[in-house]
């Protein structure tokens, strides 16, 4: 085994990992401070984000523990409190969390199985896909705390909502309820509470019967559009499409479309 499966098979105070199919899904698991970002959890995911990107890991799921209401609740208000502005800055170093998510090279989906606040929406707002549970609330609170979002919040938001909600929120600190957020394109689908489950696994189960090397140029090439001028984006894609034309799998997934059979990625 692999460092990298050692790390993924480990144990960890608040997080519990599960590998299968090529889907790790990654549960924050602080049911009694609702899955509240504490220290602990920090530095237990800068451990697991990048076993999951040295793995041969095609999709990732992030979830709160089903035991609370919460995919994340935000952060540790008590370890907020303690800080002043060194302590701080060193918390705020890169690499964070949120970037290290952000980054990794195969897509990760939010289940957002509960509320998403602060910290926590800014960890959603990092995956690629975002589904939430009806009952789940969703909001950047942190100015009712003389506070702005520290993890993203104020780049993110405006690209998936645009500036004016953005702003909305994060001016007023309000809370949505999972139906606005689909609306406002800050949730990407809607499900019931019972079917989310069942919804993330059979998207991530997809996503995981693609090639992995397409499936690491498409989000790449994806999230370039929100963040290069749209010729510089569109010649980006162009070179990324060509790229892969050296790679076994293309050759295999072309072979299998005229043989009407499954692919065998190899990855390369």
């Amino acid at each position: 085994m692999s460092e990298s499966d050692d790390l993924l098979d480990a144990e960890y105070e608040s997080l519990l990992l599960d590998r299968d199919n090529g889907i790790v899904t990654i549960t924050i698991d602080r049911p009694e401070n609702r899955n509240a970002l504490n220290a602990t959890v920090r530095e237990e995911l800068k451990t697991v984000l990048p076993a999951v990107e040295n793995s041969d890991a095609r999709v990732g799921v992030i979830k709160g523990s089903d035991d609370c209401n919460a995919f994340v609740a935000g952060a540790d208000v008590t370890e907020l409190r303690e800080r002043d502005l060194l302590e701080q800055r060193e918390a705020s170093a890169r690499p964070r969390i949120y970037e290290l998510v952000d980054d990794l090279r195969i897509p990760v989906i939010a289940q957002i199985n509960g509320h998403a606040l602060g910290g926590g929406l800014e960890l959603a707002t990092a995956c690629d896909v975002r589904i939430a549970g009806e009952g789940a609330k969703l909001g950047q609170p942190e100015i009712n705390l003389g506070l702005i979002p520290g993890g993203g919040g104020t780049q993110r938001l405006p690209r998936l909502v645009g500036e004016g909600q953005a702003m909305r929120l994060i001016l007023s600190g309000e809370l949505i309820d999972a139906e606005e957020a689909q609306r406002i394109g800050l949730v990407d689908q809607l499900c019931s509470r019972t079917e989310l489950g069942d919804r993330v696994e059979e998207l991530a189960a997809s996503i995981a019967e693609k090639s992995p090397v397409a499936l690491e140029f498409a989000k790449e090439s994806v999230r370039s559009a929100s963040r290069l001028p749209l010729d510089d984006g569109i010649d980006y894609e162009a070179q990324l499409f060509v790229q892969l034309f050296a790679t076994e799998d293309k050759n295999e997934g072309i072979d299998a479309f005229f043989e009407d059979r499954d692919p065998e990625w190899q990855g390369e």
